[in-house]
C-alpha cells in the first residue's frame, strides 16, 4: 500500500472543512503534489486548484476531477484521525477521493505525457453545488477546459474494488424548491377577516401526490419530496398570512426535471391565485442529472479490465445527485463508481471512514484511463 498517500488521506480526514471554506485542504494539497513538480499550479480563486502536467507535443487534454469539501456532520468514527473540527467530517469520502487523484499526480510525475496535458481538478464546493458552477466560470478553468474528462465516487454496499459504469444518466438531476405563499393575518377569532395560506398548502400538498404518482407524463423516474412547511407564527391568537413549503424535485433525465419543475410551478400557480394569495417561486441546490459519455464510459471499462477489476453495469441511475453533471452538460465525461465494501457504513453516516485498501485501485484506474487515452 501506498502509505504515503494513505497519510496524506488521514491527515485530509483529521482537519475537514466545509463547502467553501476549504482553504487549509487546498494549501494541503498544493504542499504535497508540489513535490512532484508538476508544470503548473494554477489557482481558481482562493479555494479550488488545478495541477497542469504538459507533454512537448500539442495534443488533447484529459482532466481527473475530485472534491474538496467535507459535511456539516459530528463524526462518531472514534478513529486516532478523526475530526478534530467539531461538527465538521469527511463522511462522504472526498479525503480518499483527493487522495486517489493526488496518488495520481505521483504516478504521472515519472511518466508525463508526450503530448497534450492531463490535468488534476480539486473542486471546492460539491455538496451545495455552487462548486462546480464556479469553476466551470473561472477564467483559468475556461483557458485550460478538458477534451475528457473523468471522476470517481466510492459506493458502499458493494464488493470492494467493483467499478461500477452507466451509459447515459448515471445519477439524479435534482433542485430544491422554495414556495413562499403570502396572504394577510387577522384575528384568530375572525378568520375570515385575513387572507391564510392553511387551505393552499393542504390543496398544494394533495396535487404534488397527485402529480408525483402519475406515470404517463414522464419517460422514466421522478420524485418530489415535501422537506419542510412553515405556516405563520406560533401565536394562537393570530390566524397566518406567511407560509412556505420547500421541496426537493428529483430526476432521472434532465427533460423531465424541467418537465416536473413546470407542472409544479403551474400547480402552485393556480392554487394561489384560486386563494387570492400572492405567490414567490425560488430555486437552490440545482444539479443537472450527470450524463455518462457513452465513448468515455467505454475507456474506463477497457482500464477496469485491463487492471482486471470486475465491472458492472447499472441499469437504474442513483437517486443522489452530484454537480459533476454541470461537467458532463458540455464535456465528454464518465462518472463511475468504486465498490467500497458490504460492511463499509453509508455515505453521510456519521461513522463513515473511507477504506484505504481502495485507494490504490482508483489511483491505477486512473493512471490507465491516462495511458490507454492521452498517451496512446
Amino acid at each position: 500500500m501506498n502509505e504515503k498517500i494513505i497519510a496524506l488521506r488521514r491527515e485530509l480526514h483529521r482537519y475537514p472543512e466545509v463547502s467553501n471554506c476549504e482553504y487549509k485542504t487546498t494549501d494541503r494539497i498544493i504542499n504535497f503534489i508540489d513535490e512532484y513538480k508538476p508544470d503548473e499550479v494554477i489557482r481558481l480563486g482562493d479555494k479550488g486548484v488545478l495541477f497542469v502536467f504538459k507533454g512537448a507535443e500539442q495534443g488533447e487534454t484529459m482532466m481527473f476531477r475530485c472534491e474538496l469539501d467535507a459535511l456539516p456532520i459530528k463524526e462518531i468514527s472514534g478513529l486516532e484521525y478523526a475530526s478534530v473540527n467539531e461538527g465538521v467530517s469527511h463522511v462522504c469520502g472526498h479525503d480518499g477521493h483527493m487522495a486517489i487523484v493526488a496518488g495520481l499526480a505521483q504516478k504521472i510525475s515519472t511518466d508525463r505525457p508526450t503530448k497534450g496535458k492531463v490535468i488534476l481538478l480539486f473542486q471546492p464546493a460539491e455538496e451545495v453545488e455552487q462548486g462546480a458552477c464556479d469553476v466551470m466560470e473561472n477564467v483559468n478553468f475556461k483557458n485550460n477546459e478538458p477534451d475528457y474528462l473523468f471522476a470517481l465516487h466510492n459506493i458502499p454496499g458493494l464488493t470492494k474494488n467493483r467499478i461500477v459504469l452507466k451509459n447515459g444518466s448515471f445519477a439524479s438531476g435534482s433542485k430544491g424548491m422554495t414556495v413562499q405563499l403570502t396572504g394577510k393575518t387577522s384575528h384568530a377569532a375572525e378568520p375570515q377577516d385575513g387572507i391564510s395560506p392553511a387551505d393552499a398548502i393542504s390543496q398544494i400538498i394533495s396535487k404534488l401526490h397527485v402529480l408525483r404518482t402519475d406515470k404517463t407524463l414522464f419517460s422514466d423516474f421522478i420524485l418530489l419530496t415535501i422537506i419542510h412547511i412553515q405556516l405563520g407564527e406560533i401565536s394562537f391568537g393570530t390566524s397566518p398570512g406567511y407560509a412556505e413549503i420547500r421541496i426537493t424535485l428529483r430526476a432521472f433525465e434532465n427533460e423531465d426535471l424541467t418537465l416536473l419543475t413546470s407542472l409544479c410551478e403551474k400547480i402552485v400557480k393556480e392554487v394561489a391565485n384560486q386563494e387570492k394569495l400572492a405567490c414567490e417561486i425560488s430555486y437552490t441546490e440545482v444539479f443537472p442529472a450527470t450524463m455518462n459519455n457513452n465513448a468515455c464510459v467505454g475507456i474506463v471499462e477497457q482500464a477496469a479490465k485491463q487492471n482486471g477489476l470486475d465491472v458492472e453495469y447499472i441499469k437504474t441511475p442513483y437517486k443522489w445527485s452530484e454537480d459533476f453533471g454541470y461537467y458532463t452538460e458540455k464535456f465528454n465525461a464518465c462518472y463511475f463508481g468504486l465498490g467500497s465494501g458490504y460492511e463499509q457504513p453509508q455515505l453521510h453516516n456519521p461513522d463513515f471512514d473511507f477504506p484505504d485498501d481502495i485507494i490504490e485501485t482508483g489511483i491505477n484506474l486512473f493512471y490507465t484511463i491516462y495511458k490507454s487515452t492521452l498517451q496512446s
